[in-house]
């Protein structure tokens, strides 16, 4: 089956769906990791061009790590935005994938970027199988049968811009690819001291083992991974990701 990951920034998907990706590369599926931004605003000492460059090829490593094509969609940090042409290119993207199953960020998380991304991806698949929505201008590529399984990711921490918990529908045992997760992760080297400057996270390993314990925790689990389900018509209800898992929710 064909699985597309989409998060704001190179190193999103690997913090909060990396494990779960790893499952799935592991049972033969299909991938493919979209950034909406080559995290140009990543770093207090390079140039966005520069610094861009550069997680371009770190998100790159990690998703060769999975067998994963990875795609960036050029748009800018703390530049997305849920218009128009911004619906045609991530659907254009999404057209040229063709998954069945499409992972994205959480609506509600702790900066505009996930917000966005989360919106677009929703309204862009509503747009993939509607042939007379036109995305030439990105790419001609065909519409689809239909709009894809969609699911949410947990948002960093597990929490929303308030700290209130956001429980997930499901949970996924990670705890067997655990290491694999890190080491998708650590392919994201340039980001650990810009974490370390901007959100005050010292070791950005060690902050998502303790996301992904907490999760875990909850469900009775070593490490865990959380996902919500978009079930608003004419969105597909049936549990794809939850039977490729076996998992309940």
């Amino acid at each position: 089956m064909k699985i597309l990951a989409v998060h704001a920034h190179p190193d999103d998907c690997e913090i909060l769906a990396g494990g779960t990706l790893a499952l799935l590369a592991k049972r033969g599926h299909n991938l493919a990791i979209v950034t909406m931004t080559p995290g140009d605003c990543g770093s207090a000492e390079l140039a966005p061009e520069v610094i861009s460059r550069t997680r371009r090829r770190e998100a790159a490593a990690a998703a060769a790590l999975l067998g994963a094509e990875y795609i960036c969609a050029e748009f800018r940090d703390l530049a997305i935005f849920n218009d128009d042409a911004s619906r045609r290119r991530v659907c254009a993207i999404i057209r040229r994938v063709r998954p069945e199953i499409v992972l994205t960020s959480a609506p509600v998380d702790y900066m505009c970027d996930h917000e966005a991304t989360s919106a677009i991806v929703r309204d862009a698949l509503f747009g993939v199988p509607v042939p007379n929505y036109l995305t030439e201008e990105y790419d001609s590529v065909p519409a689809l049968d239909r709009i894809p399984h969609l699911y949410f990711m947990d948002p960093v921490g597990g929490v929303d811009r308030e700290n209130k918990p956001v429980a997930p529908d499901f949970t996924v045992d990670v705890t067997a690819v655990f290491e694999k997760k890190r080491e998708l992760l650590a392919c994201h080297a340039s980001q650990r001291e810009w974490l370390r400057r901007q959100h005050g996270i010292d070791e950005y390993l060690d902050a998502m083992e303790r996301w992904t314990r907490a999760r875990g925790e909850q469900t009775g689990v070593e490490y865990a991974e959380g996902f919500r389900q978009y079930k608003g018509h004419p969105y597909p209800e049936s549990p794809a990701l939850q039977e490729l898992l076996a998992v309940s929710g």
